[in-house]
């Protein structure tokens, strides 16, 4: 089974978190949701809290197909952490699947993931992010999958789905969603 790592931390959009950990699940992603403090109980952008099922720093020390780092203002606080931004690092030079999604990606390019790639992110970032490509949803480059927002992350969830296990399994979900 496919395996996926959500990284949340206090002010994570809910939507660009939970949507992709929804579609994931239903295509039989085993998601694991990381809370990156010292408890599992996170609180996002709205004030929505949620359970992660375990802390990053053992989380952190297995492998995943795939890294998902949703946006917010949360994000502040993934790209302050070196063990943050090393496991980043790893998992993408490793070869495996990152997916960012509206400011997310600041913290890809912080790792040095963006240097020479197509990507996109949220209009907020353009300072930091120069390079967005502000008319498609989703983009990929290599191992890198990125999305502009919580407008998007319903389609950001079923590209990773995709990506992971196949068109027809993202098709599956798609319909029974009514997407």
């Amino acid at each position: 089974m496919k395996t996926a790592l959500i990284i949340l931390s206090e002010g994570f959009e809910e939507i660009e978190a939970l949507t992709p950990v929804d579609i994931l699940r239903r295509g039989d992603i085993q998601c694991t949701v990381a809370a990156h403090h010292d408890n599992k109980f996170v609180t996002g952008k709205t004030g929505i809290q949620v359970v992660a099922d375990e802390l990053f720093r053992d989380a952190s020390e297995r492998e995943y197909d795939l890294l998902v780092i949703p946006g917010g203002p949360g994000i502040r606080h993934l790209r302050k952490d070196p063990g943050v931004l090393e496991y980043v690092k790893r998992h993408a030079g490793a070869d495996r699947l990152v997916g960012a999604i509206c400011a997310g990606p600041t913290l890809l390019n912080d790792a040095g993931l963006l240097d020479d790639k197509r990507y996109t992110a949220h209009f907020s970032v353009t300072d930091e992010l120069p390079d967005i490509i502000a008319d498609q949803a989703v983009v990929q480059d290599l191992n890198i999958v990125t999305s502009r927002g919580a407008g998007t992350a319903l389609e950001f969830g079923l590209y990773l789905l995709e990506v992971l296990r196949d068109k027809e399994s993202s098709s599956a979900v798609r319909k029974a969603i009514c997407a």
